[in-house]
């Protein structure tokens, strides 16, 4: 009997393929790496399924068959680049196209504005076909290759793609692997009798199991989704749904599971997708007794996606929307041999900055940074301060006891102060997900309105408005200047405030993440061209962020990062550097008062400095050793010569 590379060499060699001209590379890659593949592939499907190498053997020779030209000219680009998604000169904005643009067209006629405001690399929020009513924000998918008709259609993503082609841009989608909507036809078929789709999910005919899973099983949505698992009238079964009644967990124990996805993946690729951000990969394994996460075998189901892309779509870049505990992050990179993801989100970092804000203190953030920084060479973060989800404070209890704090109280004070009730507080955020058994909670709400642009207007102060545009500036010159992708999110960059109109929409009053997903209002967007106003400040400050970050190459992504300690609880630094030896020191003071640093915290020898943010040259004499911060205030200070 053949082995499986025996086969698999024979559906090589009668598949056409140019080995010796244009299919060389694919070639080389498939060969090199197959035992690979086949060695990640036993481990979690066992040889019982080898049969299913030659299925995924035959789908990756036709998706690189079908590749355009010229996403293998781009795909060359790329690799004589390195790893092109750690470049300064990547700026990103996540947004959600009917609520920016109405539709696709429309948005490929707003691309001059991203060009404004120093923005090449957009994130579209889920445009795929998801029932209206029961969509998630579109997370909820019934069909993965058809664009939702509320935006446009395919045509209509491939004509916005090529044009931001030949504007030099960048483009990131969702998949989402973890579930569907019932809606699906996998899930139709199934409701239908077909026991091969009912195979894609998990079913059972009472609550026996599920009551088991139940036992360890946290539960995503308490409020609007209890437990984890939905009654099938049609099924007459209950299916595990984790996330929400109507999303259907499918069941990657199949391996039928695996190849269907696979092939989603490479239909992205072929899309000309740079970068696909696979959604919620932390629960797409299952097993009983556990919290059905982060699970040895979610990370081999990665490992065998990342390898298969890496043949047959290779310009395509894998990124893992992993919210995950700050240790458990970092395994969704992987290593040298068993690469996953090249980005993932830096989740961490991001409540870390809301816990400065809130506190006015840093040493939370200082104290965590030993979990979050040693990532593997050759991979990035996306850095952020707001996203269209809710904002957890996952950050782990031991930075927080080394901070001086307690957990549980320090959560609690973080999560009165963005919900408006604590007596000092200016935020005007929400709690979701409240438990009410545990009271953990997350925070929905706009940066602006968190950082008290809202209840500054409301009280028409000019002087706490001002304020509150210092402390939006000053989160968004952390993302920016830090390692990775810069993400920006849509209204952020004019200032919007909280969206309280899906209080009265049936389809979204359950869910208050949608105060801070804006219906963007064009008129109040060209105000940002009037000098002095909200819009017009915050858009020009944002735009000189991104400027100053392209400008130098020690803004790239190559671990190039050291953490300074200030010796003041108020102010957190750190170090950029290139190879040509370019050093940058970016300090940010995240309290209402007016502090100041000694410059032995630099670690530097030098005596003159420019503040590329504030344009200031300052000079260190003997007589005086402090640079001093106003409140909120942020320093970039570059080395000049003597």
């Amino acid at each position: 009997m053949e082995s499986i590379v025996q086969q698999i060499n024979k559906i090589l060699l009668a598949s056409n393929l140019d080995i010796v001209g244009n299919d060389n590379d694919f070639y080389f890659k498939i060969v090199n790496n197959i035992n690979h593949i086949i060695s990640v592939y036993r481990q979690i499907y066992g040889r019982d399924n080898d049969h299913y190498l030659v299925n995924l053997t035959n789908i990756m020779i036709e998706t690189w068959k079908k590749r355009d030209e010229s996403l293998k000219k781009r795909d060359r680009s790329k690799a004589n680049k390195g790893n092109w998604y750690t470049s300064q000169e990547l700026v990103g904005m996540s947004l959600y196209v009917d609520r920016f643009s109405k539709d696709l067209k429309t948005l490929e006629s707003k691309l001059p504005y991203f060009d404004e405001l120093g923005v090449n690399f957009l994130h579209l929020m889920p445009i795929m076909q998801s029932p209206e009513d029961e969509s998630d924000g579109g997370y909820a998918v019934s069909d993965y290759t058809k664009v939702d008709k509320r935006f446009g259609d395919i045509d209509d993503l491939m004509k916005l793609q090529n044009t931001m082609l030949q504007n030099e841009m960048f483009l990131m989608m969702d998949v989402v692997i973890n579930h569907t909507s019932h809606f699906h036809e996998w899930a139709m078929k199934a409701k239908e009798g077909d026991k091969e789709y009912e195979k894609y999910f998990y079913t059972f005919p009472d609550r026996n199991i599920p009551d088991q899973f139940e036992i360890s099983l946290p539960e995503i949505f308490p409020h609007s989704s209890p437990g984890n698992f939905t009654w099938s009238k049609e099924l007459n079964k209950w299916v595990m749904t984790v996330f929400n009644y109507y999303q259907w967990d499918l069941n990657y124990t199949n391996p039928s599971v695996f190849l269907a996805m696979m092939e989603t993946i490479f239909f992205y690729g072929n899309l000309g997708i740079d970068i696909l951000r696979i959604d919620a990969p932390a629960f797409i394994w299952k097993k009983m007794g556990t919290t059905c996460q982060n699970l040895d075998e979610a990370h081999l189901i990665l490992k065998l996606f990342r390898a298969c892309v890496d043949i047959s779509t290779p310009g395509m870049a894998l990124l893992g929307e992993a919210i995950v505990a700050p240790k458990e992050i970092m395994k969704y990179f992987g290593n040298e041999t068993d690469k996953e993801c090249s980005i993932a989100y830096n989740a961490t970092q991001m409540a870390l900055q809301w816990d400065a804000l809130a506190s006015g203190k840093t040493q939370v953030m200082l104290q965590s940074q030993n979990d979050i920084y040693h990532k593997p060479l050759g991979c990035t973060w996306i850095n952020y301060t707001r996203c269209h989800d809710d904002i957890g404070l996952g950050f782990s209890d031991d930075a927080i006891y080394k901070a001086g704090y307690t957990p549980f109280e320090h959560r609690r004070f973080l999560k009165e102060f963005y919900a408006g009730k604590f007596v000092s507080s200016y935020s005007k955020g929400l709690l979701f997900g409240v438990n009410p058994k545990t009271q953990d909670a997350r925070i929905s709400g706009t940066l602006a309105s968190l950082c008290g642009l809202e209840s500054a207007i409301e009280k028409n102060d000019s002087s706490l408005i001002n304020i509150a545009i210092k402390r939006i500036i000053l989160m968004q010159a952390n993302s920016i200047f830090l390692g990775g992708i810069p993400m920006l999110y849509y209204g952020d960059e004019l200032g919007y405030t909280n969206d309280y109109s899906f209080e009265n929409d049936k389809g979204k009053e359950y869910d208050n993440r949608w105060a801070h997903r804006p219906k963007i209002d064009w008129k109040k967007n060209s105000k940002r061209s009037k000098d002095n106003t909200i819009e017009n400040i915050i858009f020009e400050e944002t735009k000189k962020l991104i400027h100053i970050r392209k400008s130098f190459n020690c803004f790239a992504d190559y671990n190039n990062i050291i953490w300074l300690n200030s010796g003041n609880d108020h102010i957190i630094g750190f170090k950029r550097f290139d190879e040509n030896q370019e050093i940058l020191l970016l300090l940010f003071n995240y309290s209402n008062y007016n502090t100041s640093i000694s410059t032995n915290c630099l670690n530097s020898q030098n005596t003159k400095y420019f503040d590329l943010w504030t344009d200031e040259a300052i000079s260190i004499v003997p007589q005086s050793t402090i640079i001093d911060f106003e409140p909120y205030q942020f320093r970039v200070l570059r080395t000049t010569l003597e």
